[in-house]
């Protein structure tokens, strides 16, 4: 519970960023105690081309190809790069190597990345965005060394939790925690009961734990394989 509300946190601390981008103060923390006065805006070290897990054409899992020479992507007007530590994996991320979702190729696999900012553009730099910062992020391209990410769309990762946590919690997290605070358009109520279905699985398992933080009442469903992990989840009834 005390990692779902650190994430919550993350999460509103974002969308406070969303709405006043413009904003001189930087909700970043720095990790690794570089000091403001003599700003980075890129690491020395970033190669013209880099590894990446790349599609160019769709199939089964045979298309998805890791590539050691696929170019780096270069920094936009208000948007940074991102080293990647960890990129994580959805199932969606089968749609678009399939098909199912048509995206031009080829194309970088992947939407969900963590890591630390390995350079940034001057509006980013002016959000008081710096190189070094530890970050997560939700965009497509993360099954690479290197993602081009908006600074609007970064995620800061406070201390004390894992970059490996944070990237994991970002599509499913984000997902849930959205279902659980604003879908609903407040028809449900503190006290009130809820059902979702699929608690055995990754989003759901996110949202019947905000959904108890919350204040509801939480009826969850899974199939019998996942009985176990639907029932640690702390909620009031499963089917």
């Amino acid at each position: 519970h005390n990692f779902i509300k650190t994430c919550t946190t993350m999460f509103s601390v974002t969308s406070r960023r969303v709405l006043n981008t413009a904003a001189s103060s930087s909700v970043y923390g720095s990790r690794n105690g570089l000091t403001s006065f003599l700003p980075l805006r890129c690491m020395s070290s970033i190669p013209s081309t880099m590894k990446a897990a790349v599609v160019r054409e769709v199939g089964d899992a045979h298309a998805l190809k890791v590539e050691h020479d696929f170019p780096t992507p270069e920094i936009k007007p208000g948007g940074v790069i991102v080293k990647n530590q960890y990129a994580g994996i959805n199932f969606i991320d089968t749609y678009h190597r399939k098909g199912l979702y048509p995206r031009d190729l080829p194309f970088i696999g992947g939407q969900e990345g963590g890591g630390t900012i390995a350079a940034v553009s001057d509006e980013a730099a002016a959000q008081g965005i710096k190189v070094g910062d530890a970050v997560a992020y939700s965009v497509f391209g993360s099954y690479a060394q290197y993602t081009a990410v908006p600074a609007a769309k970064l995620l800061p990762v406070p201390e004390g939790v894992g970059l490996d946590v944070a990237t994991s919690c970002v599509v499913q997290g984000l997902t849930a925690h959205y279902l659980t605070s604003t879908a609903h358009a407040d028809l449900i109520k503190e006290g009130e009961w809820c059902l979702i279905h699929g608690v055995g699985g990754g989003t759901c398992q996110w949202a019947a734990q905000m959904a108890k933080l919350r204040g509801f009442k939480v009826i969850g469903t899974c199939s019998k394989g996942k009985a176990d992990i639907g029932g640690a989840l702390g909620g009031d009834e499963l089917i």
